[in-house]
């Protein structure tokens, strides 16, 4: 059972995801603006929040700033407009997925899980990869991944990302030179089916070619299939 924070500014969509989520035995909390949201996660711990962007008082993306200063919990955006902008203002934010309205209850129930699973299997991952203790370099050097640590160098220099730029980074590295489709990428990376929600996928691939700068190179696209990192095995 996750304890789950809803938050919007819509009683009837806070209804709707509730009697969901209710449903599959989760216990909710409602809030109708982002200052709302901020207190409660200032004073209760929540699994997971659900977040509208556009709300009185505190939109989600200030909400969402604000949260994270004392909190990693995992935040799904929703919106009822799908411009670019907004994914990638949520993404670089540290939100953890984005569901554009109208949705599905159930594939909003599905992505709650997924997300959920990627965060009870982080600590696994984590001590699997200090034990392997890898290390890739490219380019000489010029480009280091520390995969145990989960850093990225470029020149020497550490290269900050958002956590969702780490995992496809290092998916994409895990599988250099292989073709990868992008309902691959995103079965393996964001742990849910493939609902033709490419948007997502290609919004982290652009930001991630942004924070790899000169080595953006190494990402290529293919064109009806997906992208392949290239690089030296």
């Amino acid at each position: 059972m996750y304890q789950i924070l809803v938050v919007d500014d819509e009683a009837r969509i806070r209804s709707i995801i509730k009697k969901y989520a209710e449903f599959e035995g989760h216990a909710v909390t409602e809030a109708g603006d982002g200052m709302e949201a901020v207190r409660l996660c200032r004073k209760e711990r929540f699994d997971i929040i659900i977040m509208d962007i556009m709300m009185p008082e505190l939109d989600g993306f200030s909400a969402c700033r604000e949260i994270r200063k004392i909190s990693q919990t995992p935040i799904i955006m929703l919106s009822a407009r799908g411009e670019e902008y907004d994914r990638i203002n949520g993404f670089e934010l540290g939100i953890d997925d984005y569901v554009v309205k109208p949705f599905s209850p159930k594939e909003l129930m599905l992505r709650i899980g997924a997300v959920m699973k990627r965060v009870a299997s982080a600590p696994a991952q984590d001590k699997a990869q200090k034990k392997q203790n890898v290390i890739i370099e490219l380019d000489g050097g010029g480009l280091r991944a520390d995969v145990t640590a989960r850093i990225v160098y470029i020149h020497g220099e550490r290269v900050e990302m958002s956590p969702k730029e780490y995992d496809l980074f290092f998916y994409m590295l895990d599988n250099r030179n292989i073709a990868l489709s992008r309902e691959k990428l995103i079965s393996e990376v964001w742990g849910y089916d493939f609902y033709g929600d490419a948007r997502t996928l290609d919004t982290h691939i652009k930001l991630l070619r942004k924070s790899l700068g000169e080595y953006s190179k190494y990402i290529v696209t293919l064109r009806g299939v997906g992208y392949r990192f290239e690089g030296e095995n």
